[in-house]
């Protein structure tokens, strides 16, 4: 508990030099002075100024504002006996490193008035000492009314980049865990029917091996090609789980609705632009999907798809002219469509939906969404 107080701030460039010699300039101040009294309470206001400000610096709640009080009254002090007013440094960086903004803008005040009239006072008195130095105590006055500032905004900036790079880890992870369970589904889907078709077939064969082998080989057979399907769909699962980029997809994609006689229209090669692996890979699976939806139930014979990036966001509008099928129009169902949606939310994307005069999809997704962690 107590060596935190006896470790040091981070200090960047010749910042540590400065404190350090803000720490030793009182004493040639103090030592200005004629009166042993008036040297011995210098020094004893120094060191107790600087204990107690390392205390305030770890403070939390109310007690930021007894401290700040305290050492303000020992800065005044110190202003007015030895004309030493660079604590008001150190005050402006404590006050400064306040997170809660009620405590900051309350001291803030008292510390610039405090510090002003002290300052004001001591000129009225003309002092020599502090005259001499008045273009160092203009820029003392000038720190005290934009260093907290400065300070402050500089720590609010810092904690919001750290929740943002805590959001992003967050969604990565996110992303992983969606990615499984598609990944879950698709295995299921793929293999869980097919082994359990080879399992009853091969039960059949057993049973069949003497009773009716003709009858078992052919059983085989179909325990054999169903073996070799579902091979090859893993096998093609798993090349879909590598990266995707767009103008691939869009290769593919022609070449399906090709295949299926339907006339493709539009956007026949596309690069994007700032846009992370991610996102590019979760737009081109959604693009497939989109496509694979039309030629397995849309009945159309005419599919158009246009790709528009602007400084804000990528849209892409994949549009045919045959039937929607939906219990309630307007409303999607399955769960290609609502994958879909799960995989654009995780990249802020969104997904709509008409059914006027053939289907209209239209995803919108923005530029900015980067990616944390390019591991799934």
């Amino acid at each position: 508990m107590i060596k935190k107080y006896f470790t040091f701030q981070r200090g960047n460039g010749i910042a540590p030099y400065i404190w350090t010699i803000l720490c030793i300039l009182p004493f040639y101040f103090i030592f200005q002075l004629s009166s042993t009294i008036e040297i011995v309470v210098g020094i004893f206001l120094t060191f107790l100024f600087f204990i107690l400000y390392r205390i305030a610096l770890f403070a939390t709640g109310w007690p930021v504002y007894v401290w700040g009080i305290i050492l303000m009254g020992i800065s005044i002090t110190s202003t007015s006996l030895f004309s030493y007013v660079y604590f008001a440094f150190f005050l402006a960086y404590f006050i400064g490193n306040i997170n809660n903004r009620i405590p900051f803008l309350t001291l803030y005040f008292v510390h610039l008035i405090s510090t002003s009239v002290s300052i004001n006072f001591n000129i009225v008195k003309h002092e020599e000492l502090f005259v001499a130095q008045l273009p160092f105590v203009i820029i003392v006055w000038i720190s005290v009314i934009l260093l907290p500032f400065s300070i402050h905004n500089r720590k609010e900036r810092g904690q919001l980049e750290e929740k943002l790079e805590d959001a992003n880890k967050k969604i990565s992870e996110l992303v992983k865990l969606e990615e499984r369970q598609r990944i879950a589904r698709d295995l299921h889907d793929t293999l869980g029917q097919k082994l359990s078709l080879i399992g009853l077939k091969t039960d059949l064969a057993r049973k069949l091996v003497y009773k009716n082998p003709e009858q078992a080989r052919e059983e085989l057979k179909d325990v054999q090609q169903t073996s070799r399907t579902a091979l090859n769909e893993v096998r093609k699962m798993v090349s879909s789980m590598r990266g995707i980029r767009i103008h691939d997809e869009i290769v593919r994609i022609t070449q399906i609705l090709e295949a299926a006689q339907i006339r493709f229209e539009g956007v026949k090669d596309f690069t994007l632009t700032n846009v992370s692996l991610l996102t590019e890979n979760i737009v081109s699976m959604c693009l497939k999907e989109a496509v694979t939806n039309i030629v397995k139930h849309s009945g159309a014979d005419v599919c158009s798809i246009s790709i528009v990036q602007t400084w804000k966001e990528l849209v892409i509008v994949i549009k045919d002219n045959g039937t929607f099928k939906s219990q309630e129009k307007g409303k999607p169902k399955g769960h290609g469509l609502v994958g879909m949606k799960e995989r654009l939310e995780f990249v802020n994307g969104t997904m709509d939906i008409s059914t006027d005069s053939g289907t209209t999809l239209t995803i919108r997704v923005p530029n900015d969404v980067k990616q944390v962690d390019k591991e799934v």
